[in-house]
C-alpha cells in the first residue's frame, strides 16, 4: 500500500503539454486528474485526494511558484514537481525549490525521468508523514498513558482510555476491559472530540487467548456500540498479563493502522497494565473497607424514646482503612453514644482505632462517666500507644428523661437540633494522648423532639474552604431534620459529601422523641 502509485494533479495551461504529461504518469500507474489554471489548482487540491501537483510555472492567472507557496503553507502533506518549457536557467530553477517545490523538471522532459521524479518525491514525503503520523501518535499515546494512570476509579479509566485511543487515531474507539467484581465494562468514544461513556458490554469468553498482545480483524457489526465508518473493518489489538485475568480490548477502525500496529498494541498494554493496577487498587479497598466496618458496630440498638441513625463512608481515593469510629449500646440503663478519630490513614490507624474504642466500651462498662473514661484511655494510649493521637466525644444519655452527660477530648462540637435552631455543643479539652488536665464533664437535658448530631471531620472538612464555612453548611442543613433520620443521614451526605470522598468518616443522629 505505501509503495503504491499515487494520485496526482497535472496543471498546465497547454492542452498539448497537459495530455502528454497526463499519459505517461496514467501508464505508469497513476491516478491523475488535471487543471489549467492556478484557481482551478487550489480549488481541487483543497477537494483533498491529491499526493502530488505536476505545476507548469508560468500559468495564465497566476506563477506557478504563487501556487506552490500557497500549497506548502495549507497543504504540507502534498508534494510539488514544477515542470517548464521556457523558465530553465539556474535562477529559475533555484527559484523554484526556493520557493517550496521538491523537483524542478525542465523541457524536454524524458518520461522515464517524470516518472522516477514522481515515485521518488512521493516515497519521500510518504516516509515523512508516516514518521510525523507515528511522533503524534506516541505524544497523544505519552498523555493517554498518564491520564489512565492517574484515574481515580475503574470507570474513570475506561472513559480516558477510549478517549485517549479517539485521539490517537482520530476516529471512533472503544475499549473493554473486566472490574474486579467480574463485571465487563466498555468505554467508548465517537472521536476525538466526544464524551465518552462507559456501559456494561460483553466480549464472550476467550481463554484460549495467550499472554501478552494479539491483533485481529473483526467485522464492524461485532462492536455495533459505536457507528463506525462505512465499509471499514475493525482492528482489535487483545491484551492479557495474567492467565487469571480476562482478556482488554481496544478496537479502532483498520484503515488506520500502519503496519504491524506499533501504536495501538502498545496503547493495549498500557491500558492492560492500568486495568490491572486499578483492579488490585479496588480489591485492597474492598477489602479495608470490610476490614473496618467489622470493627464497627454491626447492628443499632432499639431504645424506647430514642430514634437512631449512623452512617459510616470510606476514603474513596484511600486502598488504607482510616480511623473514624463510632459506638452505640446501652448500658445499666443508659445509652453510651461515643464517636472519634484516630489521626492518619493505615492499617496501624485501624487498628488503634479498635484498641481505643474497645478501652471506651471497657471502661464504661464499669460504671464510669464520660469523663474518667476519657481520662482512662488517655493514659492507656501515653502508656501502651505512645505518639498517637485520637479525637473522641462520648455521652451518656437517660432515655426516660432525657438527662445528658458529656466530655470530648478535642473532638468537633455535637450539633444540637431543635424547632428550626441549631447549637453547637462546645466542650474544649485536649485530645487523647496528650498529656494535659481535663474540664469536668458538660451536663444538659435533650428536649423532646430535638436531635443530636455527631460527626467526624470528614462531613464538614474540604481543602478549599476553612472549618466555619463547613460547620456553617451542616447548620443549615440540620435547621430542619427530617420526620425520617435515615432520609435526613442521606440529605447531610448528598448536600456535604463529594463525590471523591478525601477522608473517611462516621455520623451517628440521635432524636428523643
Amino acid at each position: 500500500m505505501e509503495d503504491a502509485p499515487g494520485s496526482v494533479l497535472v496543471v498546465d495551461d497547454s492542452p498539448t503539454k497537459r495530455y502528454v504529461l497526463v499519459s505517461w504518469l496514467t501508464r505508469a500507474g497513476f491516478q491523475v486528474t488535471e487543471a489549467q489554471t492556478g484557481a482551478e489548482a487550489m480549488e481541487r487540491i483543497s477537494a483533498g485526494g491529491v499526493e502530488l501537483v505536476v505545476l507548469d510555472v508560468r500559468l495564465p492567472d497566476v506563477s506557478g511558484f504563487e501556487v506552490c507557496e500557497w500549497i506548502n503553507a495549507e497543504y504540507p502533506s502534498v508534494a510539488v514537481i514544477h515542470v517548464s518549457a521556457h523558465a530553465v536557467d539556474v535562477g529559475d530553477r533555484a527559484q523554484g525549490l526556493t520557493r517550496g517545490a521538491d523537483a524542478y523538471l525542465a523541457e524536454p522532459i524524458e518520461p522515464e525521468e517524470l516518472i522516477a521524479t514522481a515515485k521518488a518525491v512521493l516515497r519521500y514525503y510518504r516516509a515523512r508523514h508516516r514518521a510525523e503520523l507515528l511522533a503524534r501518535r506516541m505524544v497523544e499515546l505519552a498523555h493517554t498513558t498518564l491520564a489512565i494512570n492517574s484515574a481515580a476509579s475503574f470507570q474513570h479509566l475506561l472513559s480516558e482510555a477510549a478517549l485517549g485511543a479517539a485521539k490517537i487515531f482520530r476516529t471512533p474507539a472503544v475499549v473493554v476491559a473486566e472490574t474486579v467484581e467480574g463485571e465487563s465494562l466498555a468505554g467508548a468514544a465517537a472521536g476525538p472530540d466526544a464524551v465518552p461513556f462507559v456501559q456494561p458490554w460483553t466480549m464472550g469468553d476467550e481463554v484460549d487467548l495467550p499472554l501478552g498482545s494479539t491483533v485481529r480483524i473483526d467485522k464492524s457489526s461485532q462492536w455495533s456500540l459505536l457507528e463506525w465508518p462505512d465499509g471499514d473493518q475493525i482492528t482489535v489489538a487483545a491484551a492479557r498479563l495474567r492467565r487469571d485475568r480476562a482478556v482488554l480490548y481496544v478496537a479502532v477502525p483498520t484503515s488506520v493502522q500502519m503496519p504491524g500496529q506499533p501504536v495501538l498494541v502498545q496503547l493495549a498494554q498500557a491500558v492492560a497494565a492500568a486495568v490491572e493496577a486499578q483492579r488490585s487498587f479496588d480489591e485492597e479497598h474492598r477489602i479495608a473497607v470490610t476490614l473496618q466496618r467489622s470493627l464497627l458496630p454491626q447492628v443499632v440498638p432499639t431504645v424506647a424514646g430514642l430514634e437512631m441513625a449512623v452512617r459510616y463512608e470510606p476514603a474513596s481515593a484511600q486502598t488504607e482503612v482510616g480511623g473514624d469510629f463510632y459506638e452505640l449500646v446501652m448500658l445499666d440503663g443508659h445509652l453510651l453514644v461515643a464517636i472519634g478519630d484516630v489521626a492518619g490513614h493505615s492499617l496501624h490507624a485501624a487498628t488503634v482505632m479498635a484498641e481505643v474504642r474497645h478501652a471506651v466500651r471497657a471502661y464504661a462498662v464499669e460504671g464510669h462517666q464520660p469523663g474518667a473514661i476519657l481520662s482512662r484511655v488517655d493514659e492507656l494510649m501515653r502508656t501502651l500507644l505512645p505518639g498517637e493521637l485520637a479525637t473522641v466525644c462520648i455521652m451518656l444519655v437517660e432515655p426516660e428523661t432525657g438527662r445528658v452527660r458529656m466530655a470530648s477530648a478535642g473532638h468537633l462540637p455535637p450539633a444540637l437540633a431543635l424547632a428550626g435552631k441549631v447549637d453547637f455543643l462546645e466542650h474544649r479539652a485536649p485530645l487523647l494522648g496528650v498529656k494535659a488536665n481535663r474540664p469536668e464533664d458538660f451536663e444538659f437535658v435533650l428536649p423532646r423532639g430535638a436531635t443530636l448530631l455527631l460527626y467526624t471531620d470528614g462531613l464538614i472538612e474540604r481543602r478549599d474552604a476553612d472549618i466555619d464555612e463547613g460547620l456553617a453548611a451542616l447548620a443549615a442543613i440540620a435547621r430542619d431534620v427530617d420526620a425520617d433520620l435515615e432520609r435526613f443521614c442521606e440529605r447531610l451526605m448528598v448536600n456535604l459529601v463529594p463525590d471523591e470522598i478525601s477522608d473517611d468518616l462516621a455520623v451517628v443522629v440521635l432524636r428523643r422523641t
